[in-house]
């Protein structure tokens, strides 16, 4: 990724960043992506309510997911209307749509370089 996009996305996360924050659209419990709200703290806190339920004799139970690169498998469609209905609109949703369309990425195995593309790995990973 050039140096270019690299400050174009620090750009458009801290347009949204602020349009969150501003219009506070996230709960305190999110914590993924936002400034000092890092995922050991999802973590700790999930530890300490476990704890206080024991503490408590309160049954606990747990479903627990690892979800890497799961960004990639995020509906673009889907997003888009996600970002429209919290208010994202105009000018730079059409910039954020014009971003996030027909995006490749490559993958280096065995010596061999493949273009991936995003938009047709998705739709793929949907039918399942």
């Amino acid at each position: 990724m050039t140096s270019f996009y690299k400050i174009f996305e620090k750009l458009i996360y801290s347009r949204l960043c602020k349009h969150i924050c501003t219009n506070k659209i996230l709960t305190k419990e999110q914590y993924g992506f936002r400034i000092n709200r890092c995922t050991e703290a999802a973590s700790n806190d999930v530890i300490n309510e476990i704890l206080k339920a024991m503490n408590n004799r309160l049954p606990v139970g747990g479903i627990f997911c690892v979800l890497k690169m799961v960004f990639d498998c995020v509906n673009l469609e889907f997003l888009v209307d996600k970002l429209q209905f919290y208010g994202i609109k105009g000018k730079f949703l059409a910039l954020v749509q014009s971003y996030l369309r027909g995006r490749y990425e490559k993958l280096l195995t065995d010596m061999m370089m493949f273009l991936l593309d995003v938009e047709k790995l998705q739709m793929e990973f949907l039918r399942f």
